[in-house]
C-alpha cells in the first residue's frame, strides 16, 4: 500500500505555523497546536442536480438566487406559467398576464421584471413589460422597441437595462422603475447574448450572435459601452447571471450544444466546471459562485435544474476516530 511519501514525494512536514500557500492535498503537522492538518481545493466548483420544475420549458429566463429563484414564461409552446424555487422544490405561482418566450428577466424572487419577448403568432414581438411583487404580475411601462432574444441586467426590477435582440440589434434601453429611455447603443449589435449586472448604471453584455458567433463582451458604466476581455467560447442562446465584476455564463450553442461554464472576475474569463447536462434556452439566477440553471433544451425540453457549488479552499484538521 502506498504511503504519503510515495504519493507526494515527501514526508509529512512538521511546522510551527500553518503554511500561507498550501497546495491541494498537502498535509502537515502543526507543532504549536499539536494537530495534523491538510488542505483541499476545488477552484472550479461543481454542478449538482437541483429540484425539477413542474413544467418543462425552454427559451426562458429567471430571477433571484440559487435558494430563492423565479422562472416564468417560456416555450412549451408559449406559456404564462410562473414558478418559484426555495433551493429544493418548485412551487407554481400567479401566471404572467401575457404568455411569451425569448424575453429578458431581472430582479429577485419577490420583485422581478419581464421585458419584451415573443408572443404567439407570426411576427408577434412585443414591447410589453411586466413587474412581479411576490404575489402577482402588473403591466408597467413598455420598452420603446419591441424585440425578442434580448438580454439585460439582473439585479433589480426598478433599475435595469434591456439590450440587443433578434436582427442583431445594438439598441440599449434604461429602466428607472417607471419608464424606459433609449441610452447609448452597444458597440456590436447581436442576438441572444448573456447579461449580468445590478442596475441601469452597471451592466455586462456577453457573447451572442452578430451574424456569426461572437466572443465579444461589453461593459456598461451608465453612459457608454466599453469592450472588455472576450469570452473563451463564443456562443448564443445561453444565459448569464451575476454582477459586472463577478458573473457566470453557462451552456448555449457554439453552434453545437455546450455545457461549458465560464466565470468573470472583472478582468478575465476562466472556464470552471461544466454543466452536468449541456443545454440551451435555459433560465439562470444567483451569483458567479452560487448559480442556478433551470429548464432549456438538451434536447428534449427539460424541467431539470442544476446548482453551481462555490469553488472552495479548505484547511481541515484530522482527528483520531
Amino acid at each position: 500500500m502506498a504511503n504519503y511519501k510515495d504519493i507526494h514525494g515527501s514526508h509529512i512536514e512538521t511546522v510551527s505555523s500553518d503554511p500561507s500557500n498550501p497546495i491541494n492535498g498537502q498535509v502537515w503537522y502543526n507543532s504549536t497546536s499539536q494537530v495534523l492538518k491538510g488542505f483541499t481545493s476545488n477552484p472550479a466548483g461543481s454542478w449538482a442536480s437541483g429540484g425539477d420544475m413542474n413544467t418543462a420549458r425552454q427559451i426562458v429566463a429567471g430571477a433571484g438566487t440559487q435558494t430563492a429563484g423565479l422562472v416564468y414564461g417560456g416555450n412549451v409552446p408559449n406559456t404564462a406559467l410562473n414558478e418559484s424555487y426555495n433551493g429544493s422544490a418548485w412551487t407554481e405561482e400567479a401566471d404572467l398576464n401575457t404568455a411569451r418566450r425569448a424575453y429578458a428577466g431581472a430582479g429577485t424572487s419577490t420583485a422581478a421584471l419581464l421585458v419584451s419577448g415573443h408572443t404567439d403568432g407570426p411576427g408577434a414581438d412585443t414591447a410589453v413589460v411586466e413587474s412581479w411583487n411576490g404575489s402577482g404580475w402588473t403591466e408597467v411601462g413598455d420598452v420603446n422597441t419591441a424585440r425578442r432574444s434580448a438580454s439585460g441586467t439582473k439585479g433589480s426590477n426598478t433599475s435595469a437595462l434591456a439590450f440587443a435582440g433578434t436582427g442583431n440589434l445594438a439598441i440599449n434601453e434604461s429602466w428607472n422603475g417607471t419608464s424606459w429611455t433609449e441610452a447609448a447603443d452597444l458597440n456590436t449589435g447581436r442576438t441572444g447574448p448573456g447579461g449580468a449586472g445590478a442596475s441601469n448604471t452597471s451592466g455586462l453584455c456577453v457573447s451572442g450572435n452578430s451574424g456569426s458567433y461572437t466572443a465579444v463582451v461589453e461593459s456598461w458604466d451608465g453612459t457608454s459601452w466599453t469592450e472588455v476581455a472576450d469570452l473563451n467560447t463564443a456562443r448564443d442562446n445561453y444565459t448569464g447571471t451575476g454582477t459586472v465584476t463577478a458573473a457566470v455564463v453557462m451552456g448555449g450553442n457554439t453552434p453545437s450544444l455546450t455545457a461549458v461554464t465560464e466565470s468573470w472576475n472583472g478582468t478575465s474569463w476562466t472556464e470552471i466546471a461544466d454543466l452536468s447536462t449541456a443545454r440551451n434556452g435555459h433560465a439562470s439566477a444567483g451569483t458567479n459562485a452560487s448559480a442556478l440553471a433551470a429548464g432549456g433544451a438538451t434536447p428534449p425540453v427539460v424541467a431539470t435544474s442544476e446548482e453551481l457549488t462555490t469553488p472552495t479552499e479548505t484547511t481541515v484538521t484530522f482527528t483520531a476516530s
